[in-house]
């Protein structure tokens, strides 16, 4: 028996591992991108004099549904909403049947629920159709949405809603709708495959889902009157949302806060006192000598009730080298009992010193605050600016109100008195402008309220918006004139 060289052997085991080595996994191709496709559905979409009570949708891969209670949605509405589920290429859909009505068409549209399983492409922008009578509903109704208390479109988690004309408003807190749809970011809404009916439409704010409105804390709007689909005669609806007030908190909250004031209890911390003023660098103008037209107050912010001696509170200023003393004026704010605000006639770009004396404010447990020095710095009319609003004549009346805010605050809200209102000494910032069509003349915007069918006060909002730097001066034509269109020549060409 011959024996084989031993070195032939091991370059044939290297040459096997090598080659072991270089063998690859084939790769998977091309990322499945295709959705479901729906191979067959029993019964037949789109029947008529038919109450469906089972769906069953076949496919032609693996699917898996997700989010069914929130996706899937029957119209008009069901007090119990229809089961789905899925398995392996097969869905099934089941329907109350004995809560549907008569001579009605149904919709059923899956949204984004049916995925297949491991791309999660979706099979999407089906609605299943039937009717309970010999016909199929297909009237129309249209509308817009806008935000009362700004006059622009309210698209954010807004649903417009349709109950039967013969409902009381009531219903619209009691049960869900029949009929349900959102509003786009223009605000505008439609209602599709609606029967000849007469409605009660609500647009509602409605941040927990459940399709009801739920008082103070949600938004609600509704029509005078009812709404008829299909009628192509009368005006679009246009919605107010707007919020009611809560006054039953405010209530709460101002006895509460009486009664606070009535029996006040010993500070049980150390009596403290700030003051709105930047002292980091005199040489800086910081303090804001105007709030539009008024002077702006020093604000003594205590963190306690205090009791105020105002003969240990002084403020002078330096007027060529020589101190002056300024002429003071102290108000209490009975919304903010903690703050007092100390105003006077400011000079620009003056350096100014606050001295709060010892004893100058002790809490009701007899507690001193810590005496202060605050030297600061005034700022000069170049560090405003000016915006003239040129209003239309229709609007010179004390029915209508100016409203001048910015992203912080209101800096002016009143009547309008002139086609031509200046505003000087405001901050550089960006500025917005409203009217308000002040009905009961109280000065300010009111919202309205559903039970008492009141709707809000009318607010018409200036397209656009002013950018307002130091020393500029603008001006705006509150109601802007649409752009002339440039015409064409024959040849097509501008």
């Amino acid at each position: 028996m011959s024996s084989r060289n031993p070195s032939h052997i091991l370059i044939a085991i290297l040459l096997f591992v090598t080659g072991c080595a270089n063998i690859t996994t084939p790769t998977g191709g091309k990322k499945d991108i295709t959705p479901p496709k729906l191979i067959s559905i029993e019964p037949a979409d789109s029947l008529k004099n038919t109450r469906v009570k089972r769906i069953e949708l076949y496919f032609n891969e693996y699917i898996a549904v997700t989010d069914a209670t929130k996706e899937v949605q029957i119209s008009p509405l069901l007090t119990i909403q229809p089961t789905v589920t899925g398995l392996y290429k097969h869905v099934v859909v089941k329907i109350a049947d004995t809560l549907l009505d008569s001579n009605t068409t149904y919709r059923i549209s899956f949204g984004n629920a049916i995925k297949d399983l491991h791309e999660n492409n979706v099979f999407k922008n089906y609605t299943y159709t039937f009717s309970t009578g010999s016909y199929f509903d297909s009237l129309k109704l249209s509308g817009r949405v806008v935000n009362a208390a700004t006059g622009v479109p309210d698209s954010s988690g807004v649903i417009v809603v349709l109950y039967n004309g013969t409902e009381k408003d009531s219903a619209v807190v009691r049960k869900k709708p029949k009929y349900v749809t959102t509003a786009d970011a223009s605000g505008a809404f439609q209602f599709k495959g609606l029967p000849k009916r007469s409605f009660k439409i609500y647009a509602i704010k409605d941040p927990n889902g459940n399709l009801m409105y739920d008082g103070p804390g949600e938004g609600i709007g509704f029509a005078d009157a009812q709404v008829m689909s299909g009628d192509t005669s009368a005006p679009p609806p246009l919605i107010r949302t707007f919020e009611e007030p809560d006054t039953a908190v405010k209530t709460k909250d101002s006895a509460q806060t009486a009664k606070s004031f009535s029996k006040p209890e010993p500070a049980k911390e150390g009596f403290s006192c700030s003051v709105n003023v930047d002292t980091s660098n005199i040489s800086k103008r910081t303090f804001d000598i105007r709030r539009g037209e008024k002077y702006n107050p020093l604000i003594l912010s205590f963190n306690h009730l205090p009791v105020l001696f105002k003969d240990r509170i002084s403020l002078s200023y330096d007027s060529n080298g020589v101190s002056k003393t300024a002429t003071l004026n102290f108000n209490t704010d009975t919304a903010h009992r903690n703050q007092v605000s100390i105003t006077t006639t400011w000079l620009e770009n003056t350096a100014y010193t606050l001295k709060l004396a010892k004893g100058f404010a002790k809490d009701t447990a007899g507690k001193e605050a810590q005496p202060g020095k605050y030297i600061f710095r005034t700022r000069e009319e170049d560090d405003y600016g000016k915006i003239t609003v040129h209003l239309p004549a229709k609007y010179k009346s004390n029915d209508y109100l100016l409203m001048v805010y910015t992203d912080r605050d209101t800096t002016s809200l009143k009547p309008v008195s002139d086609t031509l209102i200046n505003f000087t000494w405001l901050q550089p910032a960006r500025y917005y402008f409203r009217v308000i069509v002040d009905k009961n003349h109280n000065g300010k915007w009111d919202p309205g309220s559903l039970f008492e069918r009141i709707q809000p006060e009318e607010v018409i909002p200036y397209k656009g918006n002013v950018t307002l730097k130091p020393g500029w001066e603008n001006t705006i034509d509150f109601e802007q004139k649409p752009e002339p269109q440039k015409s064409l020549n024959r040849s097509g060409s501008k």
